[in-house]
């Protein structure tokens, strides 16, 4: 029977990258063949009990092994269970989301307690090192990842074997990335063509490397695999929506949206996340969201410095209530005859299109200007509440910028205002330009 979670053309064996950084992590560490390793047509590369370091790369990379190399490796100081218990245990204590939770829960050692019951087989338990000896970031981001998903499935009434599986999922959800080009993760590298590819495919590459090991059950490959869907069906591989998604999926999908936020900001990552999660409420499961959102209330509430913000409220809720206004105006003003909405892919129906939408999810998440008038009454003297309004303006302002950016540089004749269409696009961007 064909296996519809595994698409035709995407390639598990051993990546250059992968290679590269373990036969580098292996001039640090003692790393030894356990067996002899080969090549797919029977050509011994490496003897038994030889040391592994960077000097056999060449040797490797030029070769498709019969095996995944590290079903064959002893490592010195493996990521290990002891290994991991102890990281999470740190990381609790130094980090504020991991903190966060425990403190949620009543302690670190109920966040932590699934991981005694983990399976990490020689080949997984392989990754984690490379990954936490060369990636640490995305080791950091796993870990982080993991605490996020084991409390979203202690708050959801997991069982502990269910949460074993989840800390699996989480921690494993990424040895994608290690068979990806580092330089992705550099902010300033911009991912296209083959690199998009890899970038898209590597829920698919993990879950076939963790099904590969026949020790984890289907459901934690199948939660790899959807841990970058959304509930509204415009995530990927697959572009699952909604019940479609599984159970640690969806748990997935959150944690990685979390730990993300509170890994990227150091500025604000309770208020950000809280706005984000807040704005697209449909992309994410707000049975889970419940859970989270609270915590986040209670982080903002600590943070006094943030208090100050809500002294720009008004006059961020003046300035989005006068850019809808002003494109209001200027389709309004059109010739009747102009038929712009008959002309997909121009300016004038991407500015609408993106104006619209922001509107939208402002209605939605109860922010837009029309509902911010008795709001801001009732939010008089509460700093904090004045600092989330002021914080969802700041957001939304910035995507206006965004649209203006996206305008002129899709549409850079829009200056010479040809047409009454383009000449409604440029006056609302340099209306926008001088007063953003």
């Amino acid at each position: 029977m064909t296996d519809t979670l595994a698409p035709a053309g995407i390639d598990t064996s051993d990546s250059p990258h992968y290679l590269r950084a373990l036969t580098d992590m292996a001039d640090r560490r003692t790393v030894v063949a356990d067996a002899a390793i080969y090549t797919d047509k029977g050509i011994k590369l490496v003897e038994k009990g030889a040391r592994i370091d960077s000097r056999l790369y060449d040797r490797l990379v030029q070769h498709k092994l019969r095996e995944p190399i590290d079903r064959h490796l002893s490592i010195e100081n493996p990521v290990d269970v002891p290994a991991l218990l102890a990281a999470g245990q740190a990381m609790s204590e130094q980090e504020v989301l991991p903190s966060l939770l425990a403190e949620a829960l009543g302690s670190a050692a109920r966040l932590l307690a699934p991981l005694r019951s983990l399976p990490l087989p020689p080949s997984m338990a392989c990754k984690l090192t490379v990954m936490r000896d060369q990636r640490p970031g995305l080791f950091q981001h796993s870990l982080q990842m993991m605490a996020v998903a084991v409390f979203l499935g202690i708050k959801s009434g997991l069982a502990e074997r269910d949460c074993a599986h989840l800390a699996a999922a989480a921690l494993l959800h990424d040895l994608g990335v290690l068979h990806m080009d580092p330089a992705w993760d550099d902010p300033d590298h911009k991912v296209v063509g083959v690199q998009r590819k890899h970038l898209v495919a590597h829920p698919i590459t993990a879950m076939l490397m963790i099904r590969d090991t026949q020790v984890y059950p289907r459901a934690v490959d199948v939660a790899v695999l959807e841990h970058h869907e959304r509930m509204d069906g415009s995530g990927y591989p697959r572009g699952l929506a909604g019940a479609d998604i599984s159970v640690l999926g969806r748990i997935l999908l959150l944690a990685e949206v979390v730990a993300a936020f509170y890994e990227k900001y150091d500025d604000m990552p309770a208020q950000r996340l809280s706005l984000v999660l807040r704005l697209n409420h449909r992309k994410f499961p707000s049975a889970l969201v419940a859970h989270i959102l609270p915590l986040l209330q209670e982080e903002v509430a600590r943070e006094s410095a943030l208090m100050p913000l809500g002294n720009d409220a008004s006059r961020q809720i003046d300035l989005l209530a006068e850019a809808f206004e002003c494109w209001d105006q200027l389709k309004t003003a059109l010739p009747p005859e102009t038929s712009v909405k008959a002309l997909p892919g121009s300016a004038f129906v991407f500015l609408d299109a993106r104006l619209l939408a922001l509107q939208k999810a402002l209605l939605e998440a109860g922010s837009h200007p029309r509902q911010q008038g008795e709001l801001m009454a009732q939010l008089q003297g509460d700093a904090i509440g004045m600092a989330e309004v002021a914080l969802v303006g700041r957001e939304a302002l910035w995507q206006l910028q965004s649209i203006v950016n996206a305008s002129y540089r899709r549409w850079p004749q829009l200056a010479d205002r040809a047409t009454p269409a383009d000449a409604a696009v440029a006056d609302w961007c340099d209306w926008a330009v001088r007063k953003l």
